[in-house]
């Protein structure tokens, strides 16, 4: 009797472990494509070559299709709106993925975060050459007026003072800001080092506005996934974290950077539409 009770209980540990992998199989089957967005007003990161373009380029798109190709999924990297808009996408679960964030709590209840990181990028103040105010803390900032882009973060400890102490204008795009420090509208616009080098060159304002340091920031860029994404089940999530470990252990991370960097300057030296 005991034997007999013995076998059965084998058995059915056999079928529920038999079960529990056919299910997973059947989940990580019917998540045949990802979606991801991200700003594409991130030069180098991301970007478009044209305001009608739904394509983004860039660093993080040389990081995300390399990612696509070792958990053998297709990962679909597209320009859904402004950077606002894309992050109302995944908060929805419209869109499976975003290609970099910064860790905000916030963020965190609507999104997993991956890691290790997939890059770091500094944020800093932009001021006017010839308006110029002495900056060396965030401190500096209080009674001045300021600018950025929509639901923009520069950390969590930063965001935190921001909205406690600072003026800070929220404004549809990058492009808008630094025109608006140009015309001399605001007193600083606050944003990420490399972008906005990008657009202040392309709009042609690299001898009227200057970035200024210390930088107010330096974070991690992360990929993640909507907690409400119907692919965000643990074996595709365990997928995506050992293949970015692989990626920053063998430097695929840092040769984007490099591949990225040169792709950039190479079209922006071909001419590249602003919206």
């Amino acid at each position: 009797m005991r034997l007999h009770t013995h076998m059965v209980c084998c058995l059915l540990a056999v079928t529920f472990f038999n079960t529990d992998i056919a299910l997973a199989q059947e989940e990580a089957s019917s998540c045949a494509l990802l979606t991801a967005s991200g700003n594409s007003e991130y030069p180098p990161f991301l970007w478009r070559e044209t305001p009608t373009s739904t394509e983004l380029h860039g660093v993080n798109r040389i990081i995300i299709d390399e990612l696509s190709h070792r958990i053998d999924i297709p990962i679909k990297l597209i320009h859904v709106g402004p950077w606002s808009r894309a992050q109302g996408e995944v908060k929805s679960g419209r869109v499976d993925l975003m290609a970099g964030a910064f860790y905000t709590n916030e963020r965190a209840d609507y999104m997993d975060y991956f890691t290790p990181v997939m890059l770091h990028t500094a944020s800093g103040v932009w001021q006017r050459k010839d308006k110029r105010f002495p900056f060396s803390r965030k401190e500096d900032l209080v009674g001045k007026w300021g600018v950025t882009v929509i639901n923009n973060s520069f950390g969590q400890d930063f965001d935190q003072y921001a909205q406690r102490n600072l003026n800070v204008l929220a404004v549809a795009s990058l492009s808008q800001a630094l025109r608006m420090l140009a015309a001399d509208r605001v007193d600083y616009v606050l944003y990420e080092k490399n972008p906005a080098q990008a657009y202040a060159a392309m709009l042609g304002l690299s001898d009227t506005i200057v970035p200024v340091l210390p930088y107010i920031s330096s974070e991690g860029l992360y990929l993640t996934m909507s907690k409400k994404s119907p692919c965000n089940i643990p074996s595709i999530k365990q997928k995506i974290a050992i293949a970015l470990q692989e990626m920053k252990q063998e430097g695929v991370t840092e040769q984007a950077v490099l591949d990225g960097v040169q792709e950039w300057e190479a079209r922006s030296r071909a001419g590249i539409a602003l919206q």
